[in-house]
């Protein structure tokens, strides 16, 4: 199928960096059932969540900067690099798609990026260590250097509105292609979630690769249940 087609679009999803030791958030056990997720309107209202969100983030970064890009992820890297594949549309927030060279340009982020921060005002980006120098000394997140308002992880959290242009150049890529492999995702986060069926709809093969089953496999032409490493690593061997 891959072969075949003309245009690949690659959708991924929490289930390819497990594979690199990044914990997944909604399954059992997940981060989520550890600490509930800050809403963005809490994160606005109180310094409280604020300082509580930050302190989350400084707990995660070692896991989140020691785990490297896998199997899977070197195989999509080659994928687009070849020309094959015209862009990576992730829900993941570790920047893992760009370490494993896939071009900047060619991922679109429907759920942010945790690397780094970015001020709510002004969009102004501020790097991890800035934010972490200035909590350590003061027990709060510093704020903006440029503008004095607040800094986030340049993430998507629970009621902040999805990146209108990301979900635009994603519905865009989508429409475009004539093969989409969804790879490690559970298929249930919608507005995200629903790229695989518009995809479909619109004619494109559609194939998915996750450990367990998901809600859409009855509508895919092909439905691997296993690793995304293992399984994209034969398709696109490392020459």
């Amino acid at each position: 199928m891959v072969d075949d087609a003309q245009r690949v679009v690659i959708f991924t999803g929490a289930g390819i960096s497990t594979e690199s030791g990044i914990p997944d958030f909604r399954s059992p056990g997940g981060l989520w059932t550890q600490n509930k997720p800050i809403y963005f309107q809490d994160f606005m209202a109180s310094e409280a969540m604020r300082i509580e969100a930050w302190q989350r983030k400084f707990n995660m970064d070692d896991t989140f900067t020691e785990a490297r890009p896998n199997a899977g992820h070197m195989a999509i890297a080659r994928l687009v690099q070849a020309g094959k594949v015209t862009s990576v549309i992730t829900q993941n927030i570790d920047n893992l798609h760009q370490n494993s060279g896939v071009p900047e340009d060619k991922v679109i982020e429907l759920h942010g990026n945790t690397t780094y921060a970015k001020c709510l005002d002004c969009g102004q980006r501020h790097e991890i260590a800035f934010v972490r120098e200035g909590f350590e000394q003061s027990g709060k997140p510093p704020p903006c250097a440029a503008c004095n308002g607040i800094l986030k992880t340049a993430t998507i959290s629970f009621g902040q509105a999805m990146p209108e242009a990301e979900m635009m150049r994603a519905e865009a890529e989508t429409l475009a292609c004539d093969l989409f492999l969804a790879i490690g995702s559970s298929l249930v986060v919608y507005p995200a979630a629903g790229f695989p069926i518009i995809a479909k709809q619109n004619g494109a093969g559609l194939v998915i690769i996750n450990r367990e089953e998901t809600e859409l496999d009855q509508i895919a032409d092909l439905v691997i249940n296993d690793e995304a490493g293992l399984t994209l690593s034969s398709l696109v061997p490392h020459n």
